[in-house]
């Protein structure tokens, strides 16, 4: 599975086809838009959203922990879905493996479980964005990115169409970003996605089969 290396603010970023990017410097994983819980919400409705959704989900976030070994992990916004339901317990129990952690929300416009609520699944929660060396961290896509350094942003869910044979057209994540911002692909596979276009000096990396191919 390739690892795409890029520079940003003289600081090395590993973006990672599980959707992730890994900060070399600070040994930190920043990734956007879990959405845990989403698939229990669904199915307090009645909508039968099978349970291994979420199950996947974790599982390939323990893989990116096995192998960039981070000491944290930030997440830019939507970690949570909705209420308390029980699919939180599934993140509880992940939560106790990877105690050594340190996991940093900022908070999303998903994230409305009671503040005490994240203190107990070992979450610190952060309200108005987060900053970290010359790198911010917000959920909402700044317009110009910060003047305060270089912006790392969810909420979108990002993605590319790209054409097939024939008239064939294939929608894929991807990984969104320019010289002073980058909007994260959502992590959760049960998502849908925002189409984008970028512009002059904007990039794309689009997941395609476990492989990240730019654009």
């Amino acid at each position: 599975m390739d690892i795409l290396t890029i520079t940003i603010k003289n600081q090395t970023l590993l973006l990672s086809p599980n959707r992730a990017a890994f900060w070399q410097k600070q040994q930190a994983l920043i990734l956007s838009d879990l959405h845990i819980g989403k698939g229990g919400h669904f199915r307090k409705a009645g909508i039968p959203v099978p349970g291994q959704v979420q199950d996947e989900d974790l599982q390939r976030l323990g893989r990116l922990v096995e192998q960039f070994d981070p000491r944290k992990i930030i997440v830019v916004g939507d970690m949570f879905h909705s209420h308390e339901n029980l699919d939180l317990e599934k993140f509880r129990q992940w939560r106790e493996v990877q105690n050594d952690l340190e996991v940093i929300l900022v908070k999303g416009n998903h994230d409305i479980l009671k503040k005490e609520k994240y203190g107990e699944l070992g979450v610190k929660l952060v309200q108005d964005g987060y900053s970290l060396e010359s790198f911010v961290f917000s959920h909402h896509p700044p317009e110009n990115g910060h003047e305060n350094g270089f912006t790392f942003s969810g909420h979108l869910h990002p993605g590319v169409m790209v054409q097939g044979p024939g008239r064939q057209r294939l929608r894929f994540p991807c990984f969104w970003f320019s010289a002073s911002w980058m909007v994260l692909p959502a992590f959760s596979n049960f998502t849908g996605l925002a189409l984008v276009k970028p512009a002059d000096r904007e990039q794309v990396a689009a997941i395609v089969e476990g492989e990240l191919v730019e654009f």
